[in-house]
């Protein structure tokens, strides 16, 4: 087990790829051509120092593909509406400073993010871990006591070929 990592990309069959989340974006990654798979955990800090960008090319080279082939999805994590932020937050994350406190759609954001990278296959989870909360973790709602979600991804061996 690795601790303190917010990304994987393999392409070794038999191994399940996973990061732990409660708030924060899940981002799966897959080259369909190759299997090479990727999952990362995209916090607003991830966010602003380039998890995607990173997990992007990462995948893109282990796969000698281009981004366009890439596709992600992005899984339940907290929305935009309920995701309210300090000016210093959204300066990080979108480089503009507003006023006092405003709302952060980090799934928009990684959105974006991926078009302007290249990757044309884009899906989102509409589900909110804050007002979804019967059915999820959120650390924003519930504090430290909040649980964790795992996020995983991976695909089985005796399917190579």
């Amino acid at each position: 087990m690795l601790d303190d990592i917010d990304g994987h990309v393999t392409a070794a069959p038999g191994l399940l790829l996973t990061v732990t989340v409660a708030d924060c974006v899940p981002c799966y990654l897959a080259h369909p051509g190759t299997g090479t798979l990727g999952l990362l955990h995209a916090g607003w800090r991830g966010t602003a120092k380039g998890i995607l960008e990173k997990g992007v090319d990462a995948l893109a080279t282990r796969a000698s593909c281009s981004r366009y082939e890439i596709l992600i999805h992005f899984g339940i994590s907290i929305c935009g509406s309920c995701y309210e932020v300090g000016s210093e937050v959204a300066r990080e994350v979108r480089g503009a400073e507003p006023e006092g406190a405003t709302h952060l759609d980090l799934r928009g954001e990684l959105a974006l993010r991926a078009r302007a990278l290249g990757i044309r296959q884009i899906s989102m989870s509409t589900w909110c871990t804050a007002h979804d909360g019967r059915r999820f973790h959120s650390h924003r709602r519930d504090g430290s006591r909040a649980g964790r979600g795992i996020a995983y991804l991976g695909r089985p061996r005796g399917l190579e070929g």
